[in-house]
């Protein structure tokens, strides 16, 4: 690969990496994408839940930028439709955040009233019946609100479509490790790879939770460190009278202080995620991980009881030091761009941060949505 040149290298074939890959294509810039695909990739296990109207979350900024990434979502499934793409796993099924527990009580109150109050008109508080028709294999439900305008997507199909949408538009690929970056006067001139060089006139990293290591080069600090998450994947028996159940339009399943249930067509369900701070970057399923998941389904949902355990995954989220995504120019480099960060909300931030990133990169002035999450903020 020695004397390759292209506009940009992007590091990192994730959803987030393919989705500034797909952006900047379509802005006319030749592209490699160089990824070696490392095991744990949080794009693969990742839930995919779209609802920033229901987040927790106080900070405004995150959530503004939450309910922009979640109509980005609409648009980009479209021109991924136009470019023939394929599934990406996209739909808005709704989802339920529940109190199945009396401590839960003050909790849900909370999150609820800032839900109410940031979605006005949007979401609707239901009764434990009305939630178990929703999700038929609900045990115990305290209070439950209802989100009817919350989507899923699965992370695999998506960076699958968004890559056979960029190749489309002309993307070239490069399976291959990144082993360092090539530095002259203030600019990345080109990356060092397992199997030779690659001269490019912009880098842009979207390394997940291996982005920290390029940071330590540009003498730039990207606090990003991997977080561990591990979710099981059931399956329900068929129908007495042969056939799948008809979970595609189940919704999600958020207890305030529990972990989620999100099924799939064709009797799928998952349960997740673990938060493992201290694992590193260990993409083992454990026995205790699978314990503490299956544990919260049955207590979430009895009615999952007879399901069959078809897979447990394992993501590294790249976690940042404040959990917020790192996006925007390196400071001190001319064309280094970073797009990182997004912890465990990259599936639903990642393709926004992506499309703005991908403005910057065009050599305007850096979108002002970006302002809170350079890594500037670090320094």
């Amino acid at each position: 690969m020695t004397g390759s040149t292209c506009d940009v290298a992007v590091i990192g074939g994730g959803l987030v990496g393919t989705s500034l890959a797909y952006e900047l294509v379509g802005l006319g810039m030749d592209v490699v994408l160089v990824d070696d695909h490392q095991p744990g990739r949080a794009s693969d296990a990742g839930a995919g839940i779209l609802s920033p109207e229901t987040t927790w979350n106080p900070d405004e900024s995150w959530f503004s930028f939450g309910m922009a990434s979640a109509a980005h979502y609409r648009t980009l499934v479209a021109r991924l439709a136009g470019d023939g793409a394929g599934d990406t796993g996209f739909t808005e099924c709704g989802l339920l955040l529940m109190a199945t527990q009396p401590g839960e009580d003050e909790w849900f109150a909370t999150v609820a009233d800032l839900a109410f109050r940031r979605s006005p008109g949007v979401l609707a508080e239901v009764t434990a019946g009305q939630a178990r028709s929703l999700f038929p294999p609900l045990g115990d439900v305290r209070r439950a609100l209802h989100n009817p305008v919350a989507a899923r997507v699965d992370g695999r199909l998506m960076t699958a479509a968004l890559l056979a949408g960029a190749e489309h538009h002309g993307l070239r690929r490069r399976k291959a490790k990144v082993t360092g970056l090539q530095l002259n006067g203030g600019r990345a001139v080109g990356i060092e790879l397992d199997d030779g060089v690659l001269a490019c006139g912009a880098v842009a990293i979207a390394g997940g939770a291996w982005s920290k290591r390029f940071g330590e080069q540009l003498g730039v600090t990207i606090p990003v460190t991997p977080v561990k998450g591990q979710i099981v994947h059931m399956q329900l028996p068929e129908l007495a009278g042969g056939g799948a159940v008809d979970s595609g339009r189940w919704p999600i399943v958020e207890p305030v202080l529990n972990h989620y249930l999100v099924a799939w067509p064709g009797g799928r369900v998952a349960c997740g995620g673990t938060y493992e701070a201290d694992a590193g970057f260990d993409t083992r399923p454990t026995v205790a991980g699978m314990e503490q998941l299956l544990r919260a389904c049955l207590a979430i949902a009895p009615g999952l009881a007879e399901a069959t355990v078809i897979d447990v995954r394992v993501g590294l989220r790249p976690v940042s030091a404040d959990s917020l995504p790192v996006l925007g120019p390196a400071p001190g480099w001319d064309n280094v761009h970073l797009v990182t960060g997004h912890g465990t909300d990259g599936l639903l931030l990642g393709p926004y941060s992506a499309a703005l990133v991908a403005q910057s990169m065009q050599g305007g002035a850096v979108p002002t949505e970006l302002s809170p999450f350079t890594v500037a903020r670090f320094t």
